[in-house]
């Protein structure tokens, strides 16, 4: 009985040998046996129809049709033409909408930080409150930058006082020294005639000498007045000086006061609790985080082959997440790609008045655009040419391969649809990559499964 059994298992052996590892050679031989009517020569090669040679097994004839989508280099028919597989394929119309996927993002966002240091006086406001703009959201310790302001503006008024005061010193300088002047010159006057007196014997020497030492002390007179007026401009300059000075110091007393109090730049929603109360703060410490959410924007990014078909104003609509639908308009298109993968951002601004929509949402985006005809065709179809251009090989009307450039419109589950073809063309499916422009082809319209 084990000899039995063991005669067996191999004869099972050698006949699974037969048909896995030598299938090929096994369907040589039987073919070889076969009447010679049991095949057509002229069969295209791959054809599902194709007749099982007489002899051959069933799971042969399956194997057989189940390969038939596989690509292989075909053979050149008895005249010289090329059998192809390849589908008949009519323009259809398709929406206009650019579809893309996107997430919802907060208008404005901002982290509110302190300008100065202090302890926190102020109760907490916690996440999620609505704040509206102007709002305190943390108060901190005066401390001493009350007094330091009352201080810088009592030396404002200081300054100030004095003005009137250092103004009246400039004409009263200007006066004394128009009165030098004038003295000069009655000095000079009386040098002169005294001069001419001397000369005729007509005056003494000693009243020439207290002409001359009259001038003098004129000329003096006038030197002193115009130091004066220089000295009454200075103080008025300097007092100037002085006032802006106190004004400075006061706005930053007052600046020290008003960053105290931080409050909400704008209308949103509390991200996180503001600082606790007690908590001690410095420059840079974050208070609070605001979100605004009405209105909110939808982000997505668009690839370069649908950018020039999405406009600013363009009406747009959005699928959220649990199948709610919510639409908006295109507020912003980027003019340069993100460089990694080369896409365009779109923004969409949508209202949001009960802060349904939240941020970071996922949402399927579908913006308005102009419709086209297109073809629907399997990936595989696709090809290059000699210069690198995407398109397909068509069957021409003289029966002839020919090259045809497109444009993918839109990929989808079912395949890519593609423009820039005729309304009506006769697409290469299978065999595509064997045959170029000119070449005679016999295509066979049948059904290739994908």
């Amino acid at each position: 009985m084990r000899i039995i059994s063991i005669l067996t298992a191999l004869l099972v052996i050698a006949a699974l040998y037969g048909v896995i590892i030598e299938r090929e050679r096994l369907i040589g031989w039987a073919e070889a046996i076969a009447p010679a009517g049991a095949s057509s020569s002229n069969a295209p090669a791959g054809a599902s129809s194709s007749k099982t040679p007489a002899g051959a097994s069933n799971s042969n004839a399956t194997a057989d049709a189940s390969n038939a989508e596989e690509a292989v280099p075909p053979e050149d028919t008895p005249d010289g033409a090329v059998s192809v597989m390849a589908m008949r394929s009519t323009a259809q119309e398709i929406d206009g909408a650019v579809v893309l996927r996107g997430e919802t993002q907060a208008s404005r966002e901002v982290d509110v930080m302190a300008e100065t240091g202090g302890r926190v006086i102020s109760a907490p406001l916690p996440k999620g409150s609505a704040v509206e703009a102007g709002q305190v959201l943390c108060k901190l310790d005066p401390g001493t930058s009350g007094a330091s302001l009352a201080e810088a503006e009592a030396a404002l008024a200081e300054a100030q006082a004095q003005r009137p005061e250092v103004e009246a010193r400039v004409p009263e300088a200007q006066a004394a020294l128009a009165q030098a002047q004038a003295q000069l010159e009655e000095a000079q006057i009386n040098l002169t005639a005294a001069e001419e007196l001397s000369k005729n014997g007509y005056s003494s020497r000693t009243a020439l000498a207290s002409a001359r030492a009259a001038q003098r002390s004129a000329e003096a007179g006038v030197s002193s007045a115009e130091a004066g007026l220089k000295a009454a401009r200075a103080g008025r300059g300097g007092l100037e000086a002085r006032i802006e000075s106190a004004r400075a110091s006061v706005a930053r007393a007052e600046s020290t006061v008003a960053d105290l109090t931080i409050e909400a730049p704008f209308d949103g929603v509390l991200e996180s609790d503001t600082a606790e109360l007690g908590s001690l703060m410095s420059v840079g410490t974050s208070c609070a985080s605001v979100l605004q959410l009405d209105p909110i924007r939808l982000v997505g990014y668009v690839p370069e082959t649908d950018v020039s078909r999405v406009t600013l104003g363009a009406r747009a609509g959005a699928r959220l997440t649990g199948e709610r639908m919510v639409t908006g308009t295109v507020s912003f298109v980027a003019r340069r790609a993100d460089e990694t993968t080369r896409t365009f951002r779109v923004d969409i601004t949508l209202p949001n008045p009960d802060l349904a929509i939240r941020a970071g949402q996922t949402a399927e985006i579908g913006i308005e655009a102009e419709g086209a005809m297109a073809h629907l065709l399997p990936a595989s179809a696709l090809t290059l040419n000699d210069d690198g251009a995407l398109g397909i090989r068509a069957v021409s009307a003289e029966g002839t391969a020919r090259f045809l450039p497109v444009e993918i419109l839109r990929d989808t589950r079912d395949g890519l649809w593609v423009g820039g073809l005729p309304e009506t063309v006769d697409v290469i499916t299978v065999g595509q990559e064997y045959v170029t422009d000119g070449v005679p082809v016999v295509p066979s319209f049948e059904e290739v499964i994908q």
